[in-house]
């Protein structure tokens, strides 16, 4: 699937609705990757979080396994996987056997912040201070556990050996963009909650991008929330319950995915309400015409080479009805 001649891609947090549980997530997410594949997305990413009572997706990689079993031949990922959480062969051996399983369809998408609070980070083991600082060391250990067989490394990754499952790094800082073009890996930005440093992380990576032997020139797919409905004011309306869950990320409360509410002013405060409309800068809300605009101007403002798209709407109908409104002719 193209706009613009761009591909485009789904992120995914495998959301609990209210109302409803675990298992229905991921129903939902099996749902949501079969109507991905069939409308031609790129790829389909579900993102590492811990302690969170509306997200699914804390075992990312095994739900990756079970997106790519009910699918055919869109790619599979994780949005991204929270390498100071890990140990870098355990994330090799899962990636290896995944893309072992599933060859050709699977990304590794790395990130070094925890994904939940302190004290979850803390009971998941592992020492967040180190584990940060050695980041950049820990992506090329992955990526050595992941290439070719070297009778050198001592310790390999089985499955992963030879898999060469594709890294990219994932960020939404400068630090990022200098990481991602000194390793010359692919680069996505989180434009659709963190936008702030997006013009300067996407001038940093390809002004310093360096060549590798994976990638001979910078890769950028930044994110951008989408909700399209057939006119402004529904799609205002149905936009509440993204408009809560971030209001939700902003006063650092765990909650499922909400229905839409007819005024948002009742529920948040003014301070909320600013912080929200920050976070959502690249949030594109409205019809068909409007959304499509806003989404073209995204691309040829940032010359993004991909965009990857997160959607949130309570019912997904709903946001299978946005996509079709997005991308018809």
């Amino acid at each position: 699937m193209k706009f613009n001649n761009i591909p485009l891609s789904i992120l995914d947090l495998s959301m609990v609705r209210e109302g409803h549980d675990f298992k229905q997530a991921f129903e939902d997410s099996v749902d949501y990757i079969r109507f991905a594949e069939k409308m031609g997305f790129n790829r389909f990413w579900v993102a590492e979080h811990h302690n969170a009572s509306g997200i699914a997706s804390s075992a990312t990689a095994v739900l990756i396994g079970h997106l790519a079993e009910k699918t055919e031949k869109i790619r599979v990922g994780s949005g991204g996987i929270m390498l100071p959480n890990h140990s870098p062969l355990q994330v090799a051996e899962a990636f290896g056997t995944l893309a072992t399983m599933y060859p050709d369809r699977i990304d590794l998408g790395v990130g070094r912040a925890p994904g939940t609070d302190q004290l979850t980070a803390a009971a998941l083991r592992r020492n967040l201070q180190q584990s940060v600082e050695q980041y950049p060391n820990h992506i090329t250990e992955v990526m050595r556990y992941l290439g070719e067989y070297d009778p050198e490394m001592k310790v390999k990754a089985y499955p992963g050996v030879g898999t060469h499952v594709p890294v990219w790094i994932l960020g939404s800082s400068i630090y990022s963009a200098r990481l991602a073009a000194y390793l010359g890996l692919p680069y996505s930005f989180a434009s659709h909650f963190a936008p702030t440093y997006l013009e300067q992380a996407m001038e940093i990576y390809r002004d310093e991008f360096q060549a590798s032997v994976y990638l001979d020139k910078p890769y950028f797919m930044p994110a951008v929330n989408i909700l399209v409905a057939e006119t402004s004011e529904k799609a205002a309306y149905l936009s509440t319950s993204f408009s809560q869950m971030a209001a939700s990320i902003v006063t650092q409360q765990s909650t499922k995915l909400r229905p839409p509410v007819e005024d948002m002013d009742k529920i948040w405060s003014p301070e909320v309400k600013q912080a929200v409309n920050r976070m959502r800068t690249y949030s594109f809300v409205g019809n068909k015409e409007e959304v499509r605009q806003e989404l073209k101007h995204f691309i040829d403002r940032t010359s993004a080479d991909e965009v990857m798209i997160t959607s949130y709407f309570y019912d997904p109908i709903d946001r299978e009805r946005s996509f079709e409104l997005l991308l018809e002719d």
